[in-house]
């Protein structure tokens, strides 16, 4: 008899492209699977939204100006640009990896604006001109290591927070840098649904604390792929801090406030004993629900051919980062 090849976990499709292949199957019949299960009314609502007939598609990312500098530019295999720009978190578009692409083109950038205060010495308001002159872009390849086990490599393009943060002058009293993206219900569904924007209360909130804000690694983040970031990918302005789970990524960022004290933020607020606001990246600390031993790595390959890897502690940055954290218990502050 000819042996079965067994499958091992390996094998096993990621839940979240599953989730994902099974939602655009029922929307291709027209059905949306938690529609079911709602009222009529907020039924009819979420079919319409669904249908998507009357929403804009996401504009093209204009060329940006950068430099790549050697140091930056890790010799890793870059997740191709399809899939960084439509297989992503973004609530307020959606629950879906695939939503955010098919819906953010309500996104207004135009005019945009960021205001940093709070614990600083010179507040600034500037507009994305603004930051374009004053702080040159570089091109950065990182990893980027999502919460739910999978992970990408992305060439980000943008600048060190902490280049505008010495440009606002903490003062003594700065402790941590709160971050908040912009509040539009009419732009962004999510925040007007709870049904549709996975019952997060909005505006979306973050935090990191000073030291972490003002190292090196940690971008404020304008482009992806040496273009303007796509909607989908929180167009004008986002953060990224690669030693950290995507969440703390915080997208379209219209406010930067310094404080005393640690600032609340979304995920911590929801389930705190699942999301902790430090949210480094360990292999040895597991999400309550999944193992955070070993990751998904989406690079070229179809849906079932998903390359798993252990998990990098501090997502590979452990050299450059781990000294913020000398003392502090990992597995408490997660």
């Amino acid at each position: 008899m000819k042996p079965v090849n067994k499958l091992t976990e390996a094998d096993v499709t990621p839940e979240t492209i599953f989730h994902q292949q099974r939602r655009q199957v029922l929307k291709a019949l027209g059905l949306g699977a938690a529609a079911l299960s709602v009222p009529g009314g907020a039924r009819a609502d979420v079919l319409s939204w669904f249908r998507g007939n009357d929403r804009p598609p996401a504009p093209a990312g204009r060329p940006l100006d950068f430099s790549k500098p050697e140091a930056w530019q890790a010799a890793l295999p870059l997740t191709p640009e399809d899939k960084v720009s439509g297989y992503n978190n973004f609530y307020e578009f959606g629950l879906d990896k695939a939503d955010p692409a098919a819906n953010a083109g309500t996104l207004k950038t135009e005019n945009w604006k960021i205001r940093i205060d709070g614990e600083v010495a010179k507040p600034l308001t500037l507009d994305m001109d603004d930051i374009f002159k004053r702080f040159p872009q570089q091109q950065r390849i990182y990893r980027m290591r999502c919460v739910e086990a999978w992970s990408m490599v992305i060439p980000w393009v943008g600048f060190e927070l902490g280049a505008l943060l010495k440009a606002v002058e903490p003062t003594s009293h700065a402790r941590y840098v709160a971050f908040q993206t912009l509040y539009a219900p009419d732009q962004m569904p999510g925040q007007k649904d709870r049904f549709i924007g996975g019952g997060l209360d909005y505006p979306y909130v973050e935090g990191l604390r000073l030291d972490e804000a003002m190292h090196p690694l940690t971008l404020l983040t304008t482009g992806v792929y040496g273009k303007a970031l796509p909607p989908q990918n929180g167009a004008p302005i986002r953060l990224t801090v690669p030693w950290k789970y995507g969440f703390k990524g915080i997208k379209s960022i219209v406010h930067i406030r310094l404080t005393r004290e640690q600032p609340p933020t979304t995920w911590n607020q929801l389930a705190p004993n699942e999301y902790g606001f430090f949210a480094n990246v360990n292999p040895h600390v597991d999400h309550p629900r999944w193992s955070q031993a070993s990751e998904r790595f989406i690079g070229s390959g179809g849906i079932l051919d998903v390359k798993r890897q252990p998990t990098q502690l501090f997502n590979g940055y452990a050299g450059q980062v781990a000294s913020l954290y000398r003392g502090l218990d990992l597995r408490e502050n997660y």
